[in-house]
């Protein structure tokens, strides 16, 4: 099963590090019932965009916590067993929580499929919408209008090799 695990680049750096992404249990996001409900589309690719969009919205929240951290999105395309993630069935009507999985234990680097990051003219806008992610959360529509602007920039795809090179 494919799973899209968001971090920020520190935990880039860390999972290289330890050839390993974790401790668990750890957040990632997949094509689970209640995105394929969501999105209305029975196209692989499509729903797996979709999932991998959501680690990007995730990964937007662990930078916004961290006011140190680098301001680029990343999230970690990795391959685990059949029934290693699993959805929470109590959210899966939760808008916030769709294709949400855990997964309970680290997973090597090496089931690593590739690596979304932000190319660095997408940091200005990472920047500011992880500043307002707060503010959107709260209901502010200038702020939702701010945090939306960092979804204009795609991720950018690297293999798991180049991982030295991107957190250089």
């Amino acid at each position: 099963m494919r799973v899209y695990v968001p971090l920020p680049l520190s935990g880039l750096a860390a999972a290289h590090r330890a050839d390993e992404i974790g401790p668990g249990p750890l957040t990632a996001y997949a094509v689970t019932p209640g995105l394929r409900e969501w999105y209305v589309s029975d196209d692989i690719e499509e729903l797996e965009y979709a999932a991998l969009n959501r680690a990007a919205s995730a990964s937007l929240r662990l930078i916004a916590g961290h006011p140190d951290a680098a301001r680029r999105r990343v999230v970690v395309a990795v391959d685990v067993p059949d029934g290693a993630a699993v959805a929470d069935p109590d959210h899966g009507l939760d808008a916030s929580s769709l294709g949400e999985v855990r997964i309970d234990s680290a997973v090597a680097l090496a089931k690593a499929a590739a690596v979304h990051i932000d190319a660095d003219e997408a940091e200005k806008d990472v920047t500011a919408a992880a500043a307002a992610l707060g503010a959107a959360d709260l209901g502010d529509d200038d702020a939702q209008f701010t945090v939306d602007g960092a979804d204009d920039h795609e991720l950018l795809w690297f293999g798991v090799q180049e991982i030295p090179n991107l957190i250089g």
